[in-house]
């Protein structure tokens, strides 16, 4: 099971953190997406459980960073400098992707939060 939340309404330049937690054994890889009104889901950002070597979509590259708290089970999505293109629903997932940013393959999602850039 996987759980999303922090998603909220923000300014143009502002942060957020949104976080995953996430139940039910280890998975492989943990993954954020977004997806805005009209567009397909979109990869940004994805760990392998334990590993330090994350792997970024280049829209997110040096903006976004994901780290995990290994104790309490959670994921997270750090996002600065915010712009109004980042304006989604944002979807944590779970699984053993071929690819691990694009959305077939992950196993688990969330029901997603949403973030608002104005």
């Amino acid at each position: 099971q996987l759980v999303e939340s922090g998603g909220g309404s923000v300014q143009a330049g502002r942060s957020l953190r949104l976080s995953c937690a996430f139940s039910g054994g280890p998975v492989p890889y943990l993954g954020w997406f977004r997806q805005a009104p009209g567009k397909e889901r979109e990869g940004l950002a994805a760990l392998p459980l334990g590993s330090s070597r994350p792997l970024y979509t280049d829209s997110v590259k040096g903006r976004f960073t994901i780290t995990q708290n290994y104790v309490k089970n959670i994921v997270y999505l750090h996002m600065n400098s915010l712009k109004p293109e980042d304006t989604a629903v944002y979807y944590c997932a779970a699984g053993t992707p071929p690819d691990l940013l694009r959305a077939p393959g992950w196993k688990h999602w969330g029901r997603g939060t949403q973030v608002t850039v104005s």
